[in-house]
Formats: structure tokens, sequence, C-alpha cells
């Protein structure tokens, strides 16, 4: 991620778009006068602001200085801090020990004074001044400190606002303000300094409420920032120095002693270790790295010494890219977002005109008190504000997209994390995400008086000069078993048959059931062992077979029911024995499913397998819908029908490249084990990055999860403002009632909310038997 720094101009190749933090940013009011700001310098095209991470995207041609942009938002009254600057954009201690903390701090004491002097201490309060005919007390010089102190930053806003005629916070705040000096100035009876100090001092407190609320929920974002390190060890000419980061370049050969963390994604050239990647891939056990491997920046060498040769610039690597998606997440609304935006416009219009009209109606039409109306219709200008009501859908997405991202989950934003908490089905690609894509041995069945590594040996030697996927496999089951082949010559591979090849001068032959038909060979006569059998004694004394099973009708179709391709070995005239193979389900895909299947989420598998296995396979895991035989296109109108069916959503899950269509089509599109894959990480709208298919169930339940929360925070803050509302006017509410549960707590309760999404964590997969 690269971080605009205020007073640097652009790069000379140009460049369309700056990225500035502005950490002072923490509400939908602030985000309207930053954007006015930059979008008020010449040259800027477009301005995203997004107060939930505190950033600002400015899309702007080419001769625009970077510096214009920051000062122009800085003369709004928000800091651009460099990028270099973690610490002013400050944790929790830095709110409260900012200038403005300590003025409202004073401002507060004096309030307190004044308070305690104005109905408590009788006899010191004196007359010491008067203006406009209205006398000045004790108490009233108090609060008028009080608002100077305390005020100071609210009035700075309001006055900037009223210049760009915008009706935000801070306007009415300050309208508020002014009016209850104005009253008590030209009607001395009205005595409203007091409201006019409570209102600066409460307001300035529940702001910084907000800004502490509003940084606690960017701490996750701040923790990813922070993963990748400062600076690299590198070899320069035969030398070891030290390095920023930001100065590596593709080639550099960066050395990582044990326990230090990987400045950049590249690949291993010298020395072995295993490597924490949890803060890329979620995965808690740590992945086992030698020469030719590829790492990530981010992640911590555990134990043993590597070189690494960087392959990523500074702000291209997997990390950066993480960061730079999570912060870019709020630029996506969501439909209830795009909802809460139109609404606001609405309402505080119109509670404006409802401030106006509890202030002037019932003293004009009824003669009713007007001083008393008057606080009324302040209190009502406190409610007008929708700030809680905003913030409380953008603050939960970014809570939850960057929970996802400490998991190995990447969420491309506020709409995708909707969408998926919506789903009711998910559609799995089964080669790759329900199996582990690489072909294995699962049985080595011998005849006659020959034993497994016979077999093994026979076969190893016939396929250790094929290039097939099962060749290999055969060949490295072997290799496990420590069964060396045996003198191969004449090798000859048979299209779509199998191979043939002389062992130890022998002709031997390797292939499916179709080639020893072919060549003659009777493979009904032959029977194999069937260890599982367990006849009763007499049945089993009176079976011809003595406890065995006749290949061709019962050993070959059992085998290829449970989804397993069926390899025979032996001569012309003697088979020596059968071998399986078969793509192994990942450990945890029936867990998954079962989960899912508790979450509420149906699932269906889509394979271009064919039927007979596809079936085996969903059955093993428990998928009850199988769309077999498809070709890529064919997915995608496997998709299309699903969507009918379940027209709240459908998740694909497939390798983010051949399940691009597919991916593309469903609601969201999921892509496995993306870490390192540039093209699954822009094209997937959720990017699982390790190639765990256990996380669905993590995803499915964030999503819904961040779903709920995002309605309970915006009808809670609704509900709240509705009743101080209807509060007002029956006297139950005051000024201060309003700014402390209407303004600061609702919005210190809607952030609080959205963080409860990092303590969603990724589930531990059973060890239960997957079911029959």
């Amino acid at each position: 991620m690269t971080e605009g720094t205020a007073g640097t101009d652009p790069p000379d190749d140009g460049g369309d778009e700056l990225r500035l933090s502005v950490p002072d940013m923490d509400c939908a009011s602030c985000a309207a006068k930053v954007e006015s700001a930059a979008d008020g310098v010449d040259g800027v095209e477009d301005v995203d602001t997004r107060p939930a991470t505190g950033t600002v995207v400015v899309s702007v041609r080419e001769a625009v200085a970077e510096s214009a942009v920051a000062d122009a938002i800085e003369g709004a009254g928000y800091s651009v801090p460099g990028a270099d600057a973690d610490g002013e954009e400050g944790g929790p201690a830095s709110v409260w020990t900012s200038p403005r903390a300590i003025a409202t701090g004073i401002g507060a004491v004096a309030l307190f004074a004044g308070l305690l002097i104005e109905f408590g201490l009788v006899g010191i309060e004196v007359t010491v001044a008067t203006v406009l005919g209205a006398p000045i007390g004790v108490a009233d010089v108090l609060f008028l400190a009080a608002v100077a102190l305390a005020g100071r930053e609210i009035v700075r806003g309001g006055l900037y606002s009223a210049r760009n005629v915008s009706l935000d916070i801070d306007f009415l705040m300050t309208t508020a303000i002014v009016a209850a000096i104005s009253a008590t100035l030209l009607s001395p009876e009205a005595s409203l300094f007091s409201e006019a100090a409570t209102l600066a001092v409460l307001f300035s407190t529940a702001e910084l409420l907000e800004e502490h609320s509003m940084d606690r929920a960017r701490s996750s974002l701040r923790e990813l920032m922070d993963l990748s390190p400062d600076e690299a060890t590198v070899r320069r000419d035969g030398e070891e120095v030290t390095v920023p980061v930001d100065d590596l370049s593709i080639g550099d050969r960066v050395v990582i002693p044990p326990g230090e963390k990987i400045p950049a994604d590249g690949t291993v050239v010298e020395g072995a270790s295993a490597v924490d990647e949890s803060p890329i891939t979620g995965e808690s056990v740590p992945a086992d790295k030698a020469v030719g491997d590829e790492v990530f920046a981010g992640t911590i060498n555990e134990e043993g010494y590597l070189e690494v040769e960087v392959e990523a610039e500074p702000g291209d690597d997997t990390l950066s890219q993480i960061v730079r998606l999570v912060e870019d997440a709020e630029a996506d609304k969501t439909e209830r977002e795009q909802f809460v935006d139109r609404f606001s416009g609405y309402y505080t219009p119109l509670m404006v005109a409802v401030a106006v009209g509890v202030a002037t109606i019932p003293p004009l039409a009824f003669g009713a008190d007007w001083i008393t109306w008057f606080v009324y219709g302040i209190t009502m200008l406190v409610l007008a504000c929708p700030c809680a009501f905003v913030i409380s859908t953008p603050v939960t997405v970014v809570s939850g997209i960057t929970s996802a991202a400490k998991n190995g989950v990447l969420i491309k934003g506020g709409d995708r994390l909707e969408a998926m908490g919506q789903v009711d089905a998910v559609a799995l690609d089964k080669t790759g995400t329900i199996t582990r894509g690489e072909l294995s041995v699962t049985d080595v069945i011998p005849v006659g008086d020959r034993d497994e590594d016979d077999v093994l040996r026979c076969a190893r030697g016939l396929e250790q000069r094929s290039e097939h996927p099962i060749g290999e496999a055969i060949v490295a089951h072997a290799d496990e078993r420590a069964v060396e082949g045996t003198e191969v010559g004449e090798f000859e591979s048979l299209t779509g048959e199998g191979v043939r090849a002389t062992l130890s001068g022998d002709p031997h032959y390797a292939g499916n059931p179709d080639l020893f038909e072919d060549l003659g060979f009777d493979l009904g006569r032959v029977h194999v062992l069937d260890g599982g059998d367990d006849l009763a004694a007499e049945v089993h004394h009176a079976c011809e077979r003595q406890g065995c099973l006749g290949l061709v009708e019962d050993a070959i179709p059992r085998l290829r029911e449970e989804g397993k391709t069926v390899v025979l070995v032996g001569r012309e005239d003697e088979l020596e024995g059968v071998i399986a193979v078969a793509d192994e389900v990942r450990p945890g895909a029936a867990w998954t499913v079962r989960r899912l299947r508790e979450l509420g989420v149906e699932t269906v598998m889509l394979t271009g397998d064919e039927e007979r296995t596809a079936r085996a396979i969903a059955d093993e895991v428990g998928i009850d819908q199988v769309r077999a035989g498809l070709l890529p296109d064919e997915k995608v109108d496997a998709v299309e029908g699903l969507l009918e069916e379940y027209p709240d959503g459908v998740a694909m899950v497939g390798d983010g490249v051949n399940d691009a269509p597919a991916l593309a089509t469903a609601t969201v599109g999921v892509a496995m084990g993306a870490a390192g894959t540039d093209a699954a990480i822009e094209t997937a709208d959720v990017a699982l990055m390790a190639d765990d298919v256990t996380k669905l169930p993590y995803l499915s339940e964030l999503a819904a999860d961040a779903n709920g929360i995002i309605r309970q925070n915006i009808w809670a803050s609704l509900g709240m403002k509705a009743l101080l509302a209807v509060g007002v006017p029956l006297g139950y509410v005051t000024v201060a009632m309003a700014v402390l549960l209407g303004d600061a707590g609702m919005t210190v309760g809607v952030t609080g909310n959205a963080i409860r999404l990092s303590q969603v964590e990724p589930e531990e997969a059973d060890a239960e038997p997957a079911p029959a």
C-alpha cells in the first residue's frame, strides 16, 4: 500500500490517483467538508472520502501537486499526516491528550464552576459587566469561557460549513450555540448561557468519544499495515546492507534471519525454514519453505535462515494488495448504505424545519413560553444530525472486512459482504475445491500369490516414463513405499488405453480394462481377494470363489462407484494386480458441507467429471445436488439455473481461473488459494488466501452477522432519534440528553457493535468421518 505524503508532488510519470490519510475525518459531516475542500483544488476530478478508514482517494490530473490537495483539506480543519507518521494518526491516548481534548477539559471545569456558582453558592454571583443591556455575572463569564474553549473547533467548522452552504452537524451546533447566546443578550430573562456552554462542552466531548471509538474500529487495519517491516537486509556488491523496504527492487536478494518478518514477496534461493503465513492465509500451522518455494511479505521466518529473491515491487506485494483492498471496502456501497445516504438527505432538512417549528409555532400561535420552546428548538437541532445513522453501515463493513482479511479471507467490498450474507446456496467446483486436485493411489489389489509391493514394482517400471497424471501418481506412491522399479525397455504410450514396456525383457502392460480386453485377455475369469468380506462360514465354503470377488462384475464396478479410476497391471496372458487412483477429498470438506447446512445454506456440486464419479464424491461429503459432465459454458447455465431456484443469491466457489465465467455469473464468486495469485485477487468477489475449503462456513457466518449488525445499527439509531424527538416537546429530553444519547451515545454504540465482528473466528473442522 502506498499512502500519500503531504507536501510531495506527484511522480514525473503522472498518476491519476492520490491516497491521503485524514484520521480526524470520522463521520459523514467531516467527510462532506473534506470532499468540498479537496474538490475546490484546480485539477481535482473526483474525491472519494472513506471516514470508516480515515482515507481520501483523490483523482487528479498530472499537474496537481499532492501538497495542494493536502493544504486544502488542512484548511478545512483536518490534519493530513505523512505516510510515515503513524503515531500522529494516534490510538486512544492521542485523542485524550490532543489540544482539543485539553481545551474541552478546561471548558468542562469552567462549566461546572459556573453551574456551582449559579445554583449552589448564593452570594458569589455578582454582575461584572453589561452587554447590550444584559447583565453579565461571574457564572456567565465562566459559561462563555466554556463556550470559547470547548466550542472553538465547533464554531470553526460551522463557519466553514456556512461558507460552503453545508447543512451539517457543525453548522447545526454552531447555530444552536450562537442562538442561545444571542437570545440571552437580546432578552436577559432568557438566561441561556448555561445551555450554550453545556452544548459546547458535551458536543465537543461527544466528538472526542466518536474519534476514540472510530480509532478502535481502525486499529485492525493498522495492524494489517504494520505487518510489513520497515527495513530489510539485502545483499549488494557482496555486502549485507540495511535499506528501507520501499527501496527494494525486483531481483534484490534479501536476508531473513530466524524470528524476522519477510519484507517482500519472492522466492527462496537459499536455506530452509518454517514460515508463519497466518498474516496472509490465516493458517495457524507454519508452512515449510525450501529453495524454489514462494514466500510473502509480512510473514514470519520462524526458525531457519532464508535468502529470498524479491519478485514484487514495494506496494505490489500480496500484503499491500490486501491492505489496499480493505481500505477500498467503503467504495462499493451496500444497498442499505445507499438507502441510508438517500434517507439522510431528507432527514436533516426535515428535522431542521421541525426544530424551527418547535421554537416558533407554540409561542406565536398559542402564547407558550418562548424561552422554553426556544430551548426545545435547540434540542431538536441537536437531533437533526444523522451522524450515528450514516456511520453505522460503513464502520460495520470495514470491521467485518478487516477481520476477514486477518483470517485469510479477502472480501472485495461492502456490497460483496452484504451479498454473501444473503446467499441461500453455494455451488462448489469438485476438482481443487472439494477434492485436492491431485491424483493419488487409493487401492492396490494383488492377484494370485503376489503382494502389493510386487504390483507396485511392476506398475512403477511401466509408468516411470509416462507423463500422464495417473502414471505420476502411481510412481509417487511407489516412491513413498520405497518400492524400486525394474529394468525398463521399449516403452510405448498407448493413447487412451495405457502404456506398454518390457520389464527385465518381459512385455508388460498397464492401463484400463479395455486395453486388456483388446489384448484378448478374459477378465471374467479373474477373481481378487476381498479382505473386508464377512461371509458366514458355511456360505464361504460353499462359494467356489472361496471369499473372492469377480473382477469385472464386482471389484471394478465397486471401485468406480467410489469415484476411482481403475488401472490393471500384467502381461498379455496374466493379470498381476489392480491399482485404483482417485482425486482425494479434502480434509474438512464433509464438515464444511454439514456446517453450511447448519447455517441454512444449501450446497451444490458443479463438475466436468462424469456422473458416477461426481456422485461418489458428493455422497462422501454429503452434497445432495450434483450437476456433472459440465463444460465451462454449461457451468454458467447451471449457475443461472440456481439463481432462479435461489433468488436471494448463489455463491460459486472455484479456482478463480478455470471457473472464471461461472464465478462472474454467481451473486458472489469465491476463489480458492488466492495467495500469490494476482488474477484471483483481482477478479474474485471473495478470495480465500489459503487453499482451505473450511473457511467457507466462517465467511458465511461473518457475512450474515455483519448484515445483522448493520440492521441493528440502523434501526437503533433511528429508534433513538425518534424516541428523543418525541420526548423533546413533552419536556422529557434536555440538550444534554440529546447530545449524550442521540449523538455521542449512538455513535459510540454503533461503532462498538460493529467491532463485535472481530470476535467471529474460523472454526476448527471436526475429525468426524464423512457422511456415508
